[in-house]
């Protein structure tokens, strides 16, 4: 064949190029579109429920109990026998209920596909332990999990013969579907799923259309029950975020600082939530339960410390992120750097043994970490809450788009204005993540590998 000829080498019979959207011009793609917009109410209405009971749990816990049992105040020591009751429940769930509990948090934010209906009994029940209990995990990833985990079952139960293809678009729409409104949008929800997925090309598009359908009509879903039950959303939401300055020369100096910093952290945070999650595995229950001890002692020490409640090291910070600029007055820098040190610490601890997602802690801790800079000259709070959102974000869950649109949009106007210096802070961390994390061993596994199980 000659140069510039076209046609295919040696006389092979041309092929016509695939067309990437056929799928969506097929009538079984209008049936799962039907199906996304129907998988997204139930869903959100489990997942709704799913919060409230949740944050039933807290008050009830830290404040109704003690005063049930004849104490005038909530003792400043009452986190330690709760995260240890917390640390026995989530063990003896993992031990003896299908699905591991869930994922392991230390191995990172990467949704492994749908988990089989058996596996949502445990994954539940390790979540509602830990997240009720005050260990330092969010709800992100046990949503996820049993968004993903309803839709494939019930599809599953009323089809029989479902294609790989059609599990993974209805569980892709019920994991949209579940986190819908928990950050503040369902396009921040929806976006993170689809990086951490890292779905592209043409598999993009038909999943895409689905899961944006059951998130769009699952924010609907959480604000009308929010409305109806007078409970709220449950969404993470900043309010009255002071206004920001034009970025400074010197505050692009500080971004380069605290993309660095946010790095080394993250890593540290990383290395010692895995360190001890591979020790917890071989003494599950007597482990998790010292790790939940540690937890609740390292928020009595800030406590007794700053005079401030043992809440603000527990629980995911997603209730406290917004309250932080409106409690720096009382902070003052060290206790602010204390905070961070406690939070990290518990933050690694619960990483390493009980069942929750990492995002919303991971926030916090950058958030606290940024306020506490803004001590210094050359940076304000608001670009240091930004950056430090955005830079701990991604050394966390290095995925940088979403890093950037959760510490810009979560902020309206100054969210913008800040937006070049959070891109700076978000490549720096991104990118020397990437260089000081090791690259893994030929034939290792990959995280989740064992428990990433379809149903």
């Amino acid at each position: 064949m000659s140069v510039g000829q076209s046609g295919p080498v040696g006389g092979a019979p041309a092929t016509a190029p695939q067309d990437p959207f056929a799928p969506l011009r097929s009538r079984g793609y209008l049936k799962l579109l039907v199906l996304a917009a129907l998988i997204g109410v139930p869903i959100c209405a489990v997942a709704f429920g799913f919060l409230a009971l949740v944050h039933e749990l807290e008050p009830l816990i830290y404040q109704d109990l003690p005063q049930a049992l004849g104490f005038h105040d909530t003792p400043v020591w009452w986190p330690l026998p709760m995260l240890a009751t917390g640390g026995a429940l989530v063990a003896l769930t993992i031990r003896h209920l299908p699905g591991n509990g869930g994922h392991e948090p230390a191995d990172g934010f990467s949704p492994a596909g749908a988990p089989a209906l058996s596996a949502l009994p445990g994954i539940a029940l390790a979540a509602l332990a830990t997240l009720s209990l005050g260990a330092v995990l969010g709800p992100e990833a046990p949503l996820i999990a049993l968004g993903g985990g309803l839709a494939v079952g019930a599809l599953r139960l009323v089809q029989r013969g479902l294609t790989d293809q059609a599990a993974a678009v209805a569980g892709a729409a019920g994991s949209f579907a579940a986190v819908s409104a928990l950050l503040g949008s369902p396009l921040l929800g929806a976006y993170l799923l689809m990086e951490a997925s890292g779905l592209g090309g043409a598999l993009l598009g038909v999943v895409l259309v689905p899961g944006l359908l059951a998130a769009g009509i699952g924010g609907l879903i959480f604000t009308g029950l929010g409305n109806w039950t007078g409970l709220g959303t449950y969404s993470l939401a900043l309010h009255n975020v002071p206004k920001a300055a034009e970025p400074s020369l010197a505050e692009f100096g500080w971004a380069l600082a605290i993309g660095a910093l946010a790095a080394l952290a993250g890593l540290g945070v990383r290395r010692l939530s895995l360190f001890l999650k591979d020790r917890v595995a071989r003494h599950r229950l007597p482990a998790t339960v010292a790790l939940g001890l540690a937890v609740g002692a390292l928020a009595v020490a800030f406590a007794e410390a700053t005079g401030k409640p043992p809440s603000e090291v527990l629980y995911s910070g997603q209730s406290a992120l917004g309250n932080l600029f409106h409690d720096t007055a009382g902070y003052s820098a060290a206790a602010l750097v204390l905070l961070v040190v406690c939070k990290g610490l518990a933050y690694c601890a619960s990483l390493s043994c009980f069942r929750g997602g990492p995002i919303f802690p991971a926030m916090f801790v950058g958030a606290a970490g940024g306020v506490a800079l803004a001590h210094l000259p050359g940076l304000t709070e608001t670009a240091g809450f930004a950056m430090g959102i955005g830079a701990m974000t991604a050394a966390m869950l290095r995925l940088p788009m979403s890093a950037l649109l959760m510490a810009t949009l979560l902020m309206g106007p100054s969210g913008l204005t800040v937006m070049p210096l959070v891109i700076v802070a978000v490549v720096v961390a991104y990118v020397l993540t990437a260089r000081l994390t090791p690259a893994p061993r030929a034939g290792a596994p990959a995280p989740n590998a064992a428990h990433g199980r379809r149903s």
